[in-house]
């Protein structure tokens, strides 16, 4: 089997419904407020093409009817009967990494990640932040179909264990389209929950440009988060294989008790956070590797960097706007500090490591070339029309030394071990193999580091 199992991860660390509550308080604490910085003139990176990069990923993973103005021209029509095993169209949404299922757990922390990015750096996008709310409505279009059925959430397209044992083009499946759902006598308050989040963060981003489409997206919200909260439980035991070993929830889930966010609880939890990253905090749980990567046991490692350094940097502009700093046990950390670790794995990701490559696909002359990704190691329809099935996708490609015909443009890939050490193989998975969840809090990210114009920048 040639599965696509990069365990807990950011995504197991941080339930879905609280995960969502966080997202909501901590933009409700940030929202609207800019440090002021004085820079000199370098950049360790041109964070404004990697920002684009980042951005056009996702239509890379794309499923569904593409439209006309779809720039990676390699992919094709994709998986438009999905649903109908179930009496509904659930068409479009996102592949969630190189596979071809559409995990709606991960799919809805993607959304909520690129809608917060958008909420908290849209200013800093210029033109690309059009194509940041397209990757947004591309997921919550899916979600509003997804969420369609009363006292039912669809939380995923597609049988894994199936999709897994082959290797097909996206346009090519020939596996189970299973369609899996939560309901009221087998709920799924995480995934359910996530959704919400995503619809009612997506509903922030339009509410100025399409006031009409964010008045839906924040009623489905509300409707959806009430599902989860009437009919708790989590849907590892309703959908059992279906989502785990994939995509298990690992630490349950909670709800947020009244209608504002109580500072009180938030803010030692964002401290004990940051003091938990610090490299010299005494009370730091992660580790380091000697090029500075952080890092977590478990596959698709940038997840980690990417989106924990997001919640540094939206900390970091709250702790300046307060004139306040953490204290992790003696040992002082400044916003400036918060934001220098942020950058340094941002830094990393896009080539200052010790394989002087970016693990960016495209960012540099340097970059993976066997990315473990179906699409792109697979000949594209227009050269190759006819069908390849499960077992030749396998034996002609999956298996090749030749580098990836389609060039997933922006895809990050998982990242290298503790020891800075990357091994570029298709088989290698937990290590090369892209992940919509890794880019979704970088696009944020590097549209900020992208409006300042230091590397050694200072607050005034």
């Amino acid at each position: 089997m040639f599965g696509d199992m990069p365990g807990p991860g950011i995504m197991g660390m941080i339930s879905g419904l609280s995960r969502g509550s966080l997202i909501m308080g901590m933009f409700l604490l940030v929202n609207g407020m800019v440090m002021n910085v004085e820079a000199h003139n370098y950049k360790a990176h041109n964070y404004g093409a990697a920002l684009s990069a980042s951005i056009l990923f996702f239509e890379g993973q794309r499923s569904g009817k593409l439209p006309p103005n779809q720039r990676m021209k390699w992919r094709n029509d994709s998986a438009l009967q999905d649903g109908s095993d179930a009496g509904v169209d659930l068409v479009g949404g996102y592949y969630d990494a190189g596979d071809n299922v559409k995990f709606n757990f991960p799919m809805a922390f993607t959304t909520t990640m690129l809608a917060w990015g958008v909420l908290e750096f849209g200013e800093y996008m210029d033109a690309e932040l059009e194509h940041a709310l397209e990757a947004i409505k591309w997921g919550t279009d899916y979600f509003l179909k997804a969420t369609s059925t009363p006292g039912v959430v669809f939380a995923q397209v597609g049988d894994p264990n199936s999709d897994h044992a082959c290797w097909e083009r996206p346009e090519d499946m020939d596996t189970p389209r299973t369609t899996f759902q939560v309901n009221e006598t087998n709920p799924g308050s995480e995934v359910s929950g996530e959704i919400a989040a995503a619809l009612a963060a997506s509903s922030m981003v339009f509410l100025e440009c399409d006031p009409k489409y964010s008045a839906l997206l924040l009623k489905r919200a509300i409707t959806v988060f009430e599902f989860a909260n009437t009919y708790r439980g989590t849907y590892n035991e309703s959908l059992g294989g279906a989502v785990c070993p994939f995509y298990c929830d690992y630490n349950g889930y909670e709800f947020m008790k009244g209608s504002t966010l109580n500072s009180s609880l938030a803010i030692p939890a964002a401290d004990s956070l940051v003091c938990s990253l610090l490299p010299e905090s005494p009370t730091r749980t992660v580790q380091y590797s000697p090029g500075g990567l952080l890092y977590k046991p478990g596959g698709s490692n940038f997840q980690h960097g990417t989106a924990l350094s997001f919640l540094l940097v939206v900390y970091a502009r709250y702790l300046h706007q307060t004139n306040s700093f953490v204290n992790c046990s003696g040992v002082v950390a400044t916003p400036y500090r918060l934001v220098q670790l942020a950058q340094r794995q941002v830094d990393y990701i896009l080539g200052t490591n010790p394989m002087k490559m970016s693990y960016m696909v495209g960012d540099a002359m340097k970059f993976p070339k066997k990315i473990h990704h179906r699409g792109s190691s697979l000949p594209r329809i227009a050269i190759h029309p006819q069908h390849i099935g499960c077992g030749e996708g396998y034996y002609l490609y999956f298996t090749s030394n030749n580098s990836n015909p389609n060039r997933v443009t922006g895809a990050v890939v998982g990242g290298p071990d503790l020891d800075d050490t990357y091994v570029d193989s298709r088989d290698n998975f937990a290590e090369a193999e892209p992940t919509t969840y890794i880019n979704a809090p970088l696009v944020g990210l590097l549209a900020y580091f992208k409006h300042l114009t230091s590397f050694e920048m200072y607050w005034t």
